[in-house]
């Protein structure tokens, strides 16, 4: 009997051994490289297995839209230097080469949001979080990932209402050229529900994770 007690409890040792490994991954890897988790390639090693799908899946769309910015930053750089030597040696109106950059800029921006989050890419301060506890860290980190789901999904339903108008009402924009408008709003729609998709899978790991400091703390 007495082995047998001996044996759980270091069976849940080794557990929660592995979850702090897990918890702390993020913590300890750096930023962009291969073995930080939600680095580009890999998935974080605390989402949830029902994820798993999603988030592979999210890897190989984050794939395809960097490699569209890249293209449509490129894109836009050659389209605003054409209008440049157009205005200047021809004297000609250029609507159709700045309403491109711009589409191709909003493009880059919104399908490339998703990768960004992917791994954790965008502006943040840490000033607050060393001085909380792992636990309440963790919690932090839940209540941030949760608030930027809400107002992504917000986002994502807005511009997907706005893709609908301007697909009914044939809307176009108010230049001589007259690009349709729903070229822009179907790049912030589908763009917004990636970053939101990828947004869920980071709640679902913060939530794993902070299970796993608490396990940790008992």
């Amino acid at each position: 009997m007495n082995n047998r007690r001996g044996g759980l409890a270091g069976a849940r040792a080794a557990a929660v051994d592995a979850a702090l490994d897990v918890a702390t991954d993020a913590e300890v890897a750096p930023v962009g490289t291969a073995s930080a988790p939600g680095s580009a390639g890999s998935i974080d090693p605390a989402t949830p297995r029902l994820l798993l799908p999603l988030a592979r899946a999210l890897v190989l769309a984050n794939r395809v839209m960097v490699a569209f910015g890249m293209v449509a930053l490129l894109a836009a750089s050659l389209v605003l230097t054409s209008s440049v030597l157009t205005r200047y040696f021809l004297k000609a109106s250029t609507d159709w080469q700045d309403e491109t950059a711009v589409f191709l800029l909003v493009g880059a921006t919104f399908l490339c949001g998703a990768f960004v989050q992917s791994i954790r890419g965008h502006v943040g301060i840490e000033a607050v979080s060393v001085l909380l506890s792992k636990r309440a860290d963790a919690m932090r980190r839940i209540a941030v990932d949760l608030l930027c789901l809400a107002f992504c999904a917000l986002f994502a339903w807005k511009s997907w209402t706005l893709l609908h108008e301007a697909w009914v009402d044939k809307q176009t924009t108010s230049s001589s050229w007259a690009p349709p408008l729903w070229i822009p709003y179907s790049l912030m729609s589908l763009g917004m529900t990636l970053l939101a998709l990828q947004l869920v899978v980071h709640v679902a790991a913060s939530v794993n994770r902070a299970r796993a400091v608490s396990a940790g703390d008992r």
